[in-house]
């Protein structure tokens, strides 16, 4: 080997750069919703969709991974994908509107999807055998730093520039993978023709993808019986149908479903499926909530985050390195357990919840992110022939990148639907009849009165500010049933991880 023993580090970092550097951009851009909201006039609904839209372009770009290398080999599937990024960000930081603004999003997304996979399939394969827990361990923490850490280089970037230059922090570190790949990214001589690609079960996915991501996007503002809304939802429906089948059926499946007959496998995929949820919920959620309800600054909402991002510096390779020395359900257990805890905790913060305990919930949610993803990989590729992993680590990725867009996308029409059902709750209380709603109304009408305002101004303003006091409580209140949705996502995992025990069991009876 060229390099010789310390070629699979060389390969590792430069696998591990081009995913912090696609993982930063998923981040970044969260920190940045009320100020992109407030330049082109949108709402949260819509704003989401430059979230939850990179989702669902990087689950589909996932796909195209194992084609890619195929056709061209790992270095030049890399360096396709890492233009492909570098022009989407540009798209993104240059845009006019937010049509332009989301197609750059999925140009970003689309390349991401082909380069986490492509990089965790490298990573894996060139440690041996008795490490490659480890090995996922490490390539595990360039996926899931950069996210913890994105926010807060986001918060500087806005507070010093404006939200356009959040698009271009990732382009300093994609040259650098650019530069890295062609020297320790394995490639190959190019084949004399491409191999077979199913653009009909590409097509398929992408109309999925879209039908039910702009059906949940707009239902709340168009109505969810509009017609408008429900052809959404059947297209998303018959695209969802039809890629099934033709993956089934077809000649050429972009996702091979015989490993699901793999019972090991499929446990780890479902695993996958609802902490990717868990996780990359949280980093849309949580900026989101710290800025709309405390009111922080986009630069303390992405301080907030620091610390967890750090954190993951040890917790990373320690998880991976104790996947390899105990039964991976134990692992996943505890980890399902401090997604929920996580939480559960932050369901009841409001406004006057401190810093620090905020900082300490984030940190319990990596820990969680950390006891899960590095040992889900490991036992999904473990259990496949070394000819199918390329493909296993292109579908693990999928289906947890496919978890992120929908339950994203889920939780945060689930918010919209919860916060006017409080709200009016709470307007429904403040009658005549209510001495709390009175008391108060006089005492605005007097701090009015001393403020000098004119008498006619004294009652709408008191009106007024009630109402505002009325929706903040309803958005906390929302958002608290928003985070125990996720608490019951993050437990659903429990169910896989019974059955991959069992498996285990059996494994070692027959051994």
């Amino acid at each position: 080997m060229r390099y010789g023993p310390v070629y699979k580090w060389l390969a590792t970092v430069t696998c591990m750069v081009g995913a912090m550097t696609v993982a930063l951009a998923s981040s970044t851009v969260n920190v940045a919703f009320p100020d992109i909201m407030g330049a082109f006039g949108i709402g949260r609904d819509q704003a989401q969709l430059l979230t939850t839209g990179y989702f669902a372009s990087q689950t589909a770009g996932m796909l195209l991974s194992a084609w890619l290398i195929k056709a061209g080999g790992e270095r030049s599937a890399y360096t396709l994908s890492l233009l492909v990024f570098l022009v989407g960000a540009t798209m993104s930081a240059m845009a006019q509107s937010p049509e332009i603004l989301l197609m750059g999003r999925v140009l970003q997304g689309l390349a991401a999807g082909a380069i986490q996979p492509l990089g965790m399939a490298v990573t894996f394969k060139v440690f041996p055998a008795h490490q490659k827990g480890l090995s996922m361990g490490i390539f595990s923490m360039g996926m899931v730093l950069a996210p913890s850490l994105g926010p807060t280089m986001g918060g500087i970037a806005i507070d010093a520039f404006s939200w356009r230059y959040i698009f271009l922090l990732s382009l300093p570190t994609a040259f650098i993978a650019l530069l890295l790949c062609n020297f320790f990214i394995p490639s190959r001589v190019r084949m004399a023709r491409l191999p077979k690609f199913d653009f009909l079960g590409f097509g398929l996915l992408c109309l999925f993808l879209t039908g039910f991501l702009l059906g949940f996007s707009y239902g709340q503002r168009l109505g969810w019986t509009s017609t408008d809304i429900l052809t959404l939802f059947a297209l998303g429906l018959s695209g969802g149908v039809g890629f099934v089948f033709r993956q089934l059926y077809g000649d050429d499946p972009l996702v091979n479903l015989r490993m699901f007959k793999n019972a090991q496998f499929t446990a780890a995929a479902l695993i996958a499926f609802f902490t990717g949820c868990a996780f990359l919920s949280s980093t849309f959620m949580l900026p989101l909530f710290v800025q709309q309800i405390q009111h922080y600054t986009p630069l303390n909402a992405g301080l907030m985050m620091i610390p967890a991002g750090l954190s993951l510096f040890i917790l990373f390779p320690l998880a991976g390195r104790m996947s390899d020395m105990m039964p991976p359900q134990y692992m996943i257990y505890a980890g399902l357990v401090a997604f929920a805890v996580a939480y559960g905790l932050l369901a009841g913060a409001d406004v006057n919840t401190p810093f620090w305990s905020l900082v300490a919930f984030t940190v319990l949610l990596r820990v969680g992110t950390a006891l899960t993803r590095p040992v889900t990989n490991a036992t999904a590729l473990k259990s496949l022939p070394p000819d199918m992993v390329n493909q296993g680590a292109s579908t693990i990725n999928f289906v947890r990148k496919l978890g992120a867009a929908i339950g994203t996308n889920c939780v945060i029409v689930f918010l919209e639907l919860r916060i006017p059902f409080h709200g009016d709750a709470y307007a429904a209380m403040q009658t005549g009849a209510s001495q709390t709603t009175l008391e108060m109304r006089e005492r605005l009408i007097r701090l009015f009165t001393e403020a000098g305002v004119p008498e006619a101004a004294r009652d709408p303003g008191a009106f007024l500010y009630l109402g505002d006091i009325i929706y903040a409580q309803a958005s906390t209140m929302g958002y608290h049933d928003a985070f125990m949705l996720l608490a019951v996502i993050a437990f659903f995992g429990v169910a896989p991880a019974w059955v991959m025990a069992r498996l285990n069991k059996r494994e070692a009876a027959g051994a």
